[in-house]
């Protein structure tokens, strides 16, 4: 399989993330500009990856321009006809504002810019992520200032209702609890998925717990579970 990491104006992380599953993981990566719009090469065992960063400056808000970018016209539809999809911090936000994922991420509630590493778990094992990762405690760092999760009531429920909560914030011990939320998220949640389970978007930065070099590994499973087949 190969991943696609898209890269638009603004985005700071699709080396890191080129590095994480290139160098640590071993997988074939492409780079892909944001004004392309061929997927062609892509099938639904591949994945393709919306790194973190600021695309097109925040404007507006955090992912509304670059939804509207000729690639990510091509990735609502690689995502529509099954293909895996990850969004990793304003990858998170812009599968919102693209519809691929409910809910939207507004302003840390303390206001201020957070980073820092900290304590995600898997909230069930309905999905590739967690299947993967099991029940272990992750350290994750994360680094935004527009993090904090938010759905109405009917969507939360929804979500709950078909385990589509994909990591909550927790402690080192793995108990979720609000002193553990970085940014006010909505019942502590860190990333979630979509009903079909092939689009996946979270806030903490994976590829930034991938090299050993970091004396840090945690974030590995996470891709790793892309690599895997449906």
């Amino acid at each position: 399989m190969k991943f696609g990491v898209i890269v638009f104006p603004g985005s700071n992380c699709d080396r890191d993330m080129m590095h994480a599953l290139q160098d640590d993981l071993k997988q074939e990566v492409v780079m892909l500009w944001h004004k392309d719009s061929d997927l062609s090469m892509f099938t639904k065992e591949d994945c393709i990856v919306l790194p973190g960063g600021f695309s097109y400056g925040d404007y507006l808000r955090c992912g509304a321009l670059a939804r509207f970018s000729p690639m990510m016209e091509q990735v609502i539809k690689f995502a529509n006809e099954g293909g895996k999809v990850l969004g990793v911090c304003n990858g998170f936000q812009i599968l919102c504002e693209a519809g691929l994922l409910p809910g939207v991420l507004l302003q840390n509630d303390h206001q201020k810019f957070v980073c820092k590493n900290i304590y995600i778990k898997s909230e069930n094992t309905k999905n590739l992520i967690g299947q993967v990762v099991g029940d272990k405690v992750l350290k994750i760092p994360v680094a935004h200032g527009e993090g904090r999760y938010y759905a109405d009531a009917a969507t939360m429920e929804q979500l709950n209702k078909n385990n589509q909560v994909v990591f909550r914030y927790c402690n080192e011990n793995g108990e979720v609890h609000i002193n553990s939320n970085p940014n006010g998220a909505l019942n502590n949640i860190a990333g979630i998925c979509n009903a079909t389970r092939n689009v996946y978007g979270m806030m903490p930065h994976p590829e930034r717990a991938s090299s050993e070099s970091l004396n840090n590994i945690d974030g590995r499973a996470i891709l790793e579970a892309f690599t895997y087949m449906n």
